[in-house]
C-alpha cells in the first residue's frame, strides 16, 4: 500500500478545510432564514440571533397562512408550473433530438438561427403587444407560453442526445422498419430520464419563482401566482409601517407593525422556497449525469 507523502497530507488537510468552509457558506444563509422566521424579530434585528432560533414564535407563519390569498397563489403557481413544464418538455425534446441528428438538412443554419435569438429580442413592449394581439393577456397562457422554450435548454438537451443516443442504435431501428416517431417515443425517451428531470426542474424553478409576467400580463387578482401574492403582502406591510411612521401618533402601533413586517418577511421566504426544497432531493440523482452534459463537446 502506497504511503501518503507530506504534500498529499497537506493537500488533504487544506482540501478538507476548504470543503467545510464551503458547506458552511452554503448552509448558513438557509439555517439563518429558518431560524429568523421562528425567532423574536427584535433579537434578529439586534444581532442576538445569529444561527439558532431564540424565543421561538410561529406568529409569522400564522399571519401568512391566515391570508386566503396565499392558498390561491399556491394553487395558481402549481397549475402554471405543471402546465408550463409539460409544454416546455413537449417542445424541447423533439426539437433538441431533431437538431442532434446528423442527417438533418440545414442543421447549422437552424442552430445559428436559434443562437441569434439569445442575443437579440424585441424587448418588453413588442412582446407585450404580441401577447395582447394573441389574446393571452389576463389568461394562464400568458404565464406559460412566452418563455416556454429557451435556446440554452435546446443546446443542453441536444448535447445529451448526441452523447447518449448512438447513431448506430437509430440506424438499426430504421433497418428493422421503425419510423422516426417510434424511435423517438420507444427508444429515445426511455433513456432520457436524466435530461427530462434536469430540464423539467430548471424550467419549473423558473416558473415557480416567476412574478414579472404576472405583474405585466395579469389584471385579475384571482389569477396571481404565489410570488406576486407574497410581494403584495410584503409591500402592504411596509406601506402600513410607513403610514404609521408618517403620522407618528402611536409609537406602540408603529413598533408592533414593524415587528410584524420583519417576522413576516422571513416566513414568506420559507413559504415560497419550501416546495422546491422538498422536491429537489428526489431529482438529485439525475443531476450528476444531467447537469454537466452541456460541457461535453460534440
Amino acid at each position: 500500500m502506497k504511503r501518503e507523502s507530506y504534500a498529499d497530507k497537506v493537500f488533504i488537510v487544506f482540501n478538507s478545510i476548504f470543503l467545510c468552509a464551503l458547506v458552511f457558506i452554503v448552509l448558513y444563509p438557509l439555517v439563518y432564514v429558518v431560524s429568523a422566521s421562528i425567532s423574536n424579530p427584535v433579537l434578529v434585528n439586534t444581532g442576538q440571533m445569529w444561527l439558532w432560533p431564540k424565543e421561538i414564535t410561529f406568529e409569522g407563519y400564522k399571519r401568512v397562512f391566515e391570508n386566503s390569498d396565499i392558498w390561491m397563489g399556491y394553487k395558481n403557481t402549481i397549475i402554471y408550473t405543471l402546465l408550463g413544464v409539460a409544454i416546455h418538455l413537449f417542445i424541447l425534446l423533439p426539437c433538441a433530438y431533431a437538431v442532434s441528428r446528423r442527417g438533418l438538412m440545414g442543421k447549422k443554419a437552424i442552430m445559428w438561427y436559434f443562437l441569434f435569438t439569445m442575443f437579440f429580442n424585441g424587448g418588453l413592449i413588442p412582446t407585450y403587444l404580441l401577447v395582447k394581439d394573441l389574446g393571452m393577456v389576463n389568461t394562464l397562457w400568458a404565464m406559460v407560453l412566452p418563455n416556454a422554450l429557451g435556446v440554452w435548454s435546446i443546446i443542453v438537451a441536444r448535447t445529451f442526445f448526441q452523447q447518449n443516443v448512438p447513431n448506430e442504435l437509430v440506424e438499426a431501428a430504421e433497418i428493422d422498419g421503425a419510423n422516426d416517431f417510434y424511435i423517438f417515443f420507444k427508444i429515445v425517451i426511455p433513456i432520457s430520464a436524466p435530461i427530462i428531470a434536469v430540464m423539467g426542474l430548471f424550467h419549473g424553478v423558473g416558473l415557480w419563482n416567476q412574478y414579472f409576467n404576472g405583474l405585466i400580463y395579469l389584471n385579475d387578482h384571482s389569477k396571481y401566482p404565489l410570488q406576486l401574492i407574497l410581494r403584495e403582502i410584503l409591500i402592504l406591510n411596509q406601506m402600513d409601517t410607513d403610514m404609521l411612521m408618517d403620522s407618528a401618533q402611536n409609537l406602540e402601533s408603529l413598533a408592533e407593525q414593524a415587528r410584524i413586517a420583519d417576522i413576516i418577511k422571513y416566513a414568506v421566504m420559507i413559504v415560497s422556497a419550501l416546495p422546491l426544497l422538498i422536491i429537489y432531493p428526489f431529482l438529485q440523482k439525475y443531476f450528476v449525469k444531467g447537469v454537466l452534459i452541456g460541457s461535453i463537446k460534440e
